[in-house]
């Protein structure tokens, strides 16, 4: 944490900041150490100038250059071992990172002992000693160091991602040793006259180099899409000159001996000036408040580059060479080459598998699924089988969603994805095509019985209740399927199934539904539209009465379709067409809106009509619309109809799955004075508690509660017992479907006051509306 205080008086500005994208960085006062460390950085940071600018003027004698060199160091490597000190005592750095700073900075005062040394062997002590006890302490620096970059915290990854990442770093390995092999390794054991012990140090200093560089490039692919550090990119640019320079003295040594002031301590000199920087960094971003990460460059450059850097030195030594050095950069190149294949072949396969595979199922996805029709499409069938299509849609999968949250739909989707693979043949495909949609296509079949009976045994596992925390989701699926039993056209199976499914949708969904010819709907779909923009539907209005007087007290509008040729049509005809052609919403609003138009010229021309109540039916799709709202009461202040005179008739189901939005929209309407109604009571599941929680004050009893109960003494209580329970909510009950003098005497001695039905009156149009009225209020 930042040791910033939260001061009360002025609002905890730093927790404020903290959660801000565009917050600066708040640092704490900078002490006495903070001050030292920057003076130091100034001070390295211009000697190193100078000495480049004296080196690169030549100044000096050769030995001058050396002893000011190796005088130069010290203080450097006391810096940045201070400054790594520093920040493994930051209170504000994460446990791994410290533990990662506490190896940096132990490889740190290596090369503090080690520098510290070098200089008294060779300007006081003129040790010519190889390896010298500066020597051994540079060894030991590359192992502290290579743990302590492995340690370094980077990107979360998936298995699939460690695998890429050890094979990209693999890739630069093969590609230094083949560098390091022809520069410093090959002639170290090429080398006659020289102790066993020089030639491990000389073998073992390049391979100290080589494990620098993994550690290196493991740091920098792990961060790819991580914002980037500065203090590791730093610190690896110190690394990145260190292994430069390591790999010159190891080559020199073996040729000439190395010479110290020379150009390989100019970076070695600037290794450890980035080392300094590093920690410097690392102290101030641990001290800093935490940034938003911001996404940067991908390096997946460095192993293609790795590649081209080993090719490249390859093909220029390959000309003229025995096994010495061609032979380590044979087998380098082989050993690259195998690893670029391998994962090459992994990362397509991956990529292949993410193509095809929904993520959320884990079942195949609409890309394998058309695949799969292509290939049937395009391979002949073999005679006495035939080939099948199922698609799958979820009945009633969106209340689940709006009621639950979307995690229990993904439990319910998954374990779709389950009993897929139950019935399916191992042959088979299973794919989720979007939503709740799914589809199996089912090659050689030996009969389309088969077929049906993989969907049979499909609705009855999805009839098996999901478990969701407390809750037991009730999933049911309607199914369409198609068979190809020798015919050219698999192309069209998805859309015969798609076809066929939408057809057990109408017939009552929970069921399955075998295409043929005489289920194709789209044209009928397309032929709705027409009608609509035609003007083809109209309101017809069914009258509401007083059962104790016969009087009208409100209208019914029910919409019907003048086809022009299988003449008037009821709305069981077309209205779950609409809703599935997405034309409901449009085709409910334009109902409304003629109904309100034809109420008003009734109030203004008909006396009888004028406290008429009008009561129209809103779909479930309509109530979910956001601008609800917004769109009837601009149809009201358009036709001018007054709202406490209408009334909107709901379904069972936005009684039985109301959300918080669907409660808010019904009861800003009723604070407007809108009546509502529940439509068909009884013949669902409604929840009566929702019945308290809902704006209605409307029950419309269905006319199944009717039928029967001026002969039927079960049917009059269970029909006395829905009246009283909507008396018992405090709302107004009106019976629908009376058909004969002996129902309406029974509604009335039950206490029901209203109802409508074919004994009263028959949907009309609006003219006949106006004479029954009048010869109503005649009575």
């Amino acid at each position: 944490m930042p040791a910033v205080t939260s001061d009360r008086s002025i609002g905890g500005l730093p927790h404020l900041l903290r959660g801000r994208a565009d917050a600066p960085d708040v640092i704490p006062r900078r002490g006495w150490a903070d001050q030292v460390a920057s003076a130091g950085l100034v001070a390295c940071g211009v000697l190193l100038a100078l000495h480049l600018m004296w080196y690169i003027g030549g100044w000096g004698s050769e030995t001058l250059r050396a002893y000011v060199t190796d005088g130069m160091y010290p203080p450097i490597a006391l810096l940045f071992t201070w400054l790594g000190v520093r920040v493994v005592r930051s209170p504000g750095l994460d446990e791994r990172s410290r533990r990662a700073w506490w190896f940096i900075t132990a490889s740190f005062a290596c090369q503090l002992i080690a520098h510290t040394s070098w200089f008294v062997e060779d300007v006081f002590l003129h040790d010519t000693t190889y390896p010298s006890f500066a020597d051994y302490w540079f060894l030991i620096f590359d192992p502290v160091i290579f743990v302590g970059l492995l340690l370094l915290p980077g990107q979360p990854r998936s298995r699939s991602d460690k695998i890429k990442l050890t094979l990209d770093t693999l890739v630069v390995g093969a590609s230094t040793f083949m560098v390091l092999w022809y520069l410093v390794l090959g002639p170290i054991f090429a080398t006659d006259g020289v102790t066993i012990t020089e030639v491990a140090y000389s073998a073992a200093l390049p391979v100290g180099d080589l494990m620098m560089v993994t550690a290196l490039a493991t740091v920098l692919l792990r961060r790819t899409g991580a914002a980037p550090d500065k203090a590791v990119l730093l610190l690896a640019g110190g690394v990145g000159f260190y292994v430069i320079a390591d790999v010159y003295y190891g080559f020199i040594q073996l040729h000439n001996g190395f010479v110290g002031g020379t150009w390989p301590d100019l970076l070695w000199l600037l290794g450890c000036y980035l080392f300094a920087l590093s920690a410097h960094r690392q102290r101030r971003q641990t001290l800093r408040l935490p940034t938003p990460m911001r996404g940067s460059g991908a390096v997946n450059w460095l192993p293609y580059g790795a590649i081209a850097l080993a090719y490249g030195l390859l093909g220029l030594l390959a000309r003229n060479q025995g096994w010495y050095p061609f032979g380590g950069m044979v087998v380098g190149a082989v050993i690259l080459t195998f690893l670029v294949v391998v994962r090459q072949m992994y990362s397509l396969r991956e990529n292949r598998d993410l193509a095809i595979t929904d993520p959320l199922t884990g079942l195949a996805n609409r890309t394998l699924v058309t695949e799969r029709l292509a290939h049937l499409a395009a391979r002949p069938q073999r005679a006495g089988r035939c080939s099948a299509v199922l698609l799958i849609d979820l009945d009633r999968f969106k209340p689940i969603n709006d009621s639950y949250g979307h995690e229990a739909g993904d439990a319910v989707l998954r374990a779709v994805a389950a009993a897929l693979r139950e019935v399916v043949r191992a042959g088979d495909t299973a794919g989720r095509l979007g939503g709740d949609e799914f589809a199996v296509v089912m090659p050689n079949l030996p009969s389309p019985a088969a077929a049906l009976a993989v969907g049979e045994r499909l609705l009855d596992a999805l009839r098996t209740p999901v478990i969701f925390g407390d809750q037991l989701l009730s999933v049911e699926a309607s199914i369409g399927v198609a068979i190809r039993d020798g015919s050219a056209e698999s192309e069209h199976l998805l859309a015969h199934a798609d076809t066929a499914m939408y057809h057990a949708k109408r017939s009552g969904r929970g069921r399955l539904q075998l295409y043929t010819a005489d289920l194709d709907t789209r044209g009928r779909d397309a032929e709705l539209r027409r009608a609509i923009a035609a003007g083809e539907l109209i309101v017809h209005y069914q009258p509401v009465v007083d059962l104790s007087d016969g009087r009208i007290v409100a209208v019914e509008a029910l919409v019907r379709w003048a086809h022009p040729t299988r003449g008037l049509l009821m709305p069981d005809a077309f209205i779950e067409l609409a809703e599935e052609a997405g034309a409901i919403v449009p085709l409910g609003e334009w109902v409304l809106r003629q109904a309100c138009a034809q109420a008003v010229r009734w109030r203004e021309g008909v006396p009888a009509l004028a406290d008429l109540r009008l009561s129209v039916n809103l779909s479930p799709k309509q109530v979910t619309q956001p601008n609800l709202v917004r769109t009837i009461t601009g149809i009201l202040a358009d036709t001018g109809y007054p709202a406490e005179l209408l009334v909107l008739e709901l379904t069972e189901s936005v009684v039985l799955e109301p959300n918080p939005d669907t409660v808010a929209r019904l009861e800003a309407l009723r604070e407007r004075g809108v009546g509502l109604a529940v439509d068909d009571f009884g013949t669902g599941f409604s929840a009566l508690s929702y019945l308290r929680e809902l704006p209605v004050n409307i029950l419309k009893v269905d006319r199944s509660f009717v039928t029967g109960i001026a002969h039927d003494r079960r049917a009059r209580q269970v029909a006395d017992a829905v009246v009283r329970l909507g008396q018992a909510f405090g709302v107004t009950v009106v019976a629908e479907g009376i058909e004969t003098a002996e129902q309406a005497a029974a509604l009335r001695a039950m206490g029901c006051r209203y109802g409508q039905g074919f004994l009263y009156h028959r949907p009309m149009d609006g003219d006949a509306v106006v004479g029954v009225a009048e010869a109503s209020a005649s009575r």
